[in-house]
């Protein structure tokens, strides 16, 4: 059975945010990178660096973000919304506003992967891959 790699790295975060981690470490896919950089440009998490490992295999080492003194991190939550077994395609009118605009609802459209802001201002639809607040 294959890995769903948005999952992965997903729960990568989730469970690093959870344990306090400072840098954790995904395998690098296409649409992870992407996934990863509209988190950065939307400020969740500090940055997102790509490397090889010696066996030839790509990861990605992601520096997550915090504040306070109790290192709150700033993923409050993140959730899968489209699985392998339920996809979720959503029109443009349907796109969801995040808490009321705080978090974010990240889509695969036909202009690859954008945020829920990006969609509706594109004027497209597509499939939801996951909400992030």
């Amino acid at each position: 059975m294959a890995n769903d790699a948005i999952s992965v790295a997903l729960t990568a975060i989730r469970n690093g945010n959870t344990r306090k981690k400072a840098i954790i470490r995904i395998p690098a896919t296409k649409i992870t990178e992407r996934l990863l950089e509209i988190l950065v440009e939307e400020g969740f998490i500090r940055n997102a660096v790509k490397h090889k490992h010696n066996n030839g295999k790509e990861f990605i080492d992601v520096s997550l973000r915090y504040f306070g003194k109790k290192r709150d991190p700033y993923i409050a939550v993140i959730r899968r919304i489209s699985k392998p077994g339920l996809r979720v395609y959503l029109e443009r009118r349907q796109i969801p506003k995040i808490l009321g605009g705080m978090g974010i609802a990240i889509s695969s459209t036909s202009h690859g992967l954008i945020t829920d802001r990006e969609a509706r201002h594109r004027k497209v639809g597509g499939e939801i891959l996951c909400h992030v607040w």
